[in-house]
């Protein structure tokens, strides 16, 4: 009698796939965390000049529009060039013959790239609330805010990286969503015209409804 092939389970499958990933990343991806960092750091910078005298509600919006683009950087844009490459290269089909469910092998490379953009935003977050002159206390809400961006921004990015059937469409849909976020996230609410405003409460943010204007 045959006795059936039983594979591991989907937590055992995500966590050994999260710490594959996450040690390829971390070998040739600390310039993208750099990159990631300093991009939203020169926002933060260039910002500062127009929006220091801002209320603090729109002041702590661009801190936060700033470390979600680091999210986006990596969680989103990132992860769907890296899943076009692996599916164009045929690292799906080798997943594909193991007793794993593929859910759980998506599931882990998205649990990774959003742990990898954990270092620029720590690093985005200090130096925009400092910058900024906002209490340290309400650094927080950025906590759920990264959180539920992670989660996000890498589901996103496992749906461009294997939707389209060309990993340079991958990429293009990636660079497309990097732009929305910091377009939508780094410009306070009262400042977009009303026709906008649900794709503004679609980006999370612990200040999406925020409702200050600068005095």
């Amino acid at each position: 009698m045959a006795v059936a092939r039983t594979g591991p389970g989907a937590p055992a499958t995500i966590a050994a796939v999260h710490t594959a990933q996450l040690g390829r990343a971390r070998a040739g991806g600390g310039a993208v965390v750099l990159v990631a960092t300093v991009q939203s750091l020169a926002i933060l910078v260039l910002l500062h000049g127009i929006g220091r005298t801002a209320g603090e509600g729109s002041r702590a919006a661009v801190v936060s529009g700033a470390v979600l683009s680091v999210v986006a950087f990596i969680a989103w844009n990132l992860l769907a060039q890296r899943l076009a490459a692996v599916r164009a290269g045929g690292g799906l089909d080798y997943f594909g013959t193991l007793p794993v469910r593929p859910a759980a092998v998506v599931l882990g490379f998205c649990s990774c790239y959003a742990t990898f953009a954990v270092p620029g935003i720590v690093l985005t977050a200090a130096a925009g609330t400092a910058l900024f002159s906002l209490p340290a206390t309400h650094l927080w809400v950025l906590v759920p805010a990264a959180l539920t961006s992670g989660l996000t921004y890498s589901g996103l990015g496992a749906l461009s990286g294997l939707g389209p059937s060309r990993p340079e469409t991958a990429a293009i849909t990636g660079q497309l969503g990097l732009t929305a976020v910091i377009f939508f996230g780094l410009i306070p609410p009262d400042s977009l015209p009303d026709g906008l405003a649900p794709f503004r409460a679609a980006v999370p943010s612990p200040t999406t409804s925020t409702r200050s204007r600068p005095p």
